[in-house]
């Protein structure tokens, strides 16, 4: 396993860490199997684990508070906040009125007194940066939280959000959390340069493209991925986007072979081999997905495996553009475009 600092921040993590998201009901995942991949994680010399309270309801956080419960402090604890917990219309968001309950509650699922990384889960356009970044400075004075982050932000409010920090002479945020990966490369155009500028670390989530760069999709081939059960409009091959991804994985099988790597480490070693990306967050659902992922640790891509890449999906390109999470609202809403 490789080791990084953490943005500026002196924190070594592992480059690869165990993202808690198909704990619980998502990836139907019991308790004794999430404490096994745990096990499994931290003996591989994983030392940060990365979930969210929205990540079934907040079973991810019980699951993962239980699986750790007795080496906490080993282990480089993050958690997210901001996306809706129920119906009630102020159970979300990034305000201070309900980062403060989100957190507490996040604590208590967790079983623990502080968490190391307390991010928010997207940008919130309803809410200042100097009202977020206020309530997140006052949780990290009283010991709740040891830094912040940010999550799918797009580039532009990362930099509006340093600029808050400065000018209220607030705490800002360390990390950034974006979705990247080889199918998925439009941050390389606009975030990242920001986030090394800021000297922020990178956990990127996603790197293996929700299944598309596990290996398990090929032409040919009924796609049979636990993402394409509740997803499936995503893996569609009648979608243009979807026939570009699957003639993009096609040719980096081939890259993959060539190289002697399977297309686990392909993916991974090409997220990590990024210079602004701090770790690449990796999901299993399985042990044997873990292992498969954990194979990819201390994998190194040459310059030659890297330029066929970048000549197979063109640096900044996004072949599904329409997924991306840090599109700007107003081009998503019309109303917003129009007086």
């Amino acid at each position: 396993m490789q080791y990084r600092t953490m943005g500026r921040t002196g924190v070594q993590v592992s480059s690869l860490v165990l993202g808690a998201m198909n704990f619980g009901a998502l990836g139907r995942t019991t308790q004794d199997e999430a404490t096994a991949i745990v096990d499994a994680a931290l003996e591989g010399g994983i030392n940060l684990i990365d979930t969210a309270d929205m990540y079934s309801g907040g079973e991810s956080e019980e699951m993962v508070g239980k699986a750790i419960a007795g080496r906490r402090d080993d282990i480089v604890l993050a958690t997210k906040a901001n996306m809706p917990m129920g119906d009630e219309r102020n159970h979300q968001g990034s305000s201070r009125r309900w980062l403060v309950t989100a957190l507490d509650d996040s604590l208590r699922r967790l079983g623990v007194d502080h968490v190391d990384l307390y991010q928010i889960h997207r940008w919130d356009p309803r809410t200042s940066d100097e009202e977020t970044l206020s309530a997140l400075t006052d949780l990290q004075r009283v010991g709740k939280i040891r830094y912040f982050g940010s999550s799918t932000f797009p580039a532009y409010r990362v930099v509006q959000a340093q600029w808050a920090a400065r000018d209220n002479h607030l705490s800002r945020y360390v990390t950034e959390q974006p979705s990247y990966s080889i199918l998925q490369r439009g941050v390389e155009t606009h975030v990242l340069p920001v986030t090394e500028q800021y000297g922020l670390g990178v956990l990127a989530w996603s790197p293996l493209a929700s299944g598309w760069l596990s290996g398990a999709v090929r032409a040919g081939r009924e796609i049979t991925t636990s993402r394409s059960t509740f997803m499936p409009q995503r893996f569609d091959t009648a979608i243009p986007a979807n026939r570009a991804r699957l003639h993009a994985v096609e040719q980096l099988a081939k890259v993959a072979d060539e190289a002697g790597l399977t297309m686990i480490q392909l993916a991974l070693g090409f997220v990590t081999a990024h210079p602004a990306v701090t770790s690449a967050i990796i999901g299993p659902r399985t042990l044997d997905h873990l292992h498969s992922q954990l194979a990819a640790a201390d994998t190194v891509l040459s310059a030659d495996v890297l330029d066929a890449i970048d000549a197979i999906v063109a640096p900044g390109v996004d072949l599904a553009a329409h997924e991306k999470y840090d599109t700007p609202p107003a081009l998503l809403d019309p109303s917003l475009r129009r007086r």
